[in-house]
């Protein structure tokens, strides 16, 4: 079993914080947590198996880091590869682009098998480019106002996923 990169971009901490929860719930020997900023195309490359994370910053932008790594995206080969994507993001300070983030990298990543769709019930936003037929594009979490949710979010997620990412 080949390790799963979880390459995310983290301005204030609380998306690594997610992802290191997340980390103990896959179990630290079947994860690389991998901070964007400190990646390479190359290194990315070398997963089969990613779960990619980002917060959205103000309108509907991905974190500073992944914004600086982006048209490094193009220069991988997502075919082949399966991908999760995570998002975080503030339903009621910027609801009307909710995690958007994700779907910036969704189109960067689209020829790869994406797996980790979750349902939209639960949340409260007014409009998101994350959302393709009723379904967020990965896991969506709202530190900001459902903190008391994520656990139990990413417990859910990690068992849709883990096994399409061979854990």
């Amino acid at each position: 079993m080949s390790k799963v990169g979880l390459i995310y971009g983290s301005d204030g901490g609380m998306t690594e914080d997610v992802c290191k929860r997340l980390v103990n719930i896959l179990g630290e020997d079947n994860v690389e947590m991998i901070e964007v900023c400190d990646s390479s195309a190359d290194q990315i490359s070398s997963f089969d198996n990613l779960i990619l994370a980002s917060s959205t910053w103000g309108s509907g932008d991905l974190q500073s880091d992944w914004e600086d790594f982006e048209d490094t995206l193009d220069e991988i080969d997502f075919s082949g590869k399966t991908v999760a994507l995570l998002g975080l993001g503030d339903q009621d300070g910027y609801g009307d682009t909710f995690a958007e983030a994700i779907s910036l990298l969704h189109d960067k990543v689209k020829a790869a098998n994406i797996i980790g769709q979750t349902s939209t019930e639960g949340y409260d936003y007014e409009e998101s480019n994350a959302v393709v037929d009723d379904m967020f594009l990965g896991l969506v979490i709202d530190e900001d106002n459902q903190d008391d949710l994520t656990d139990d979010r990413l417990a859910a997620w990690a068992d849709q996923i883990k096994g399409d990412l061979g854990l």
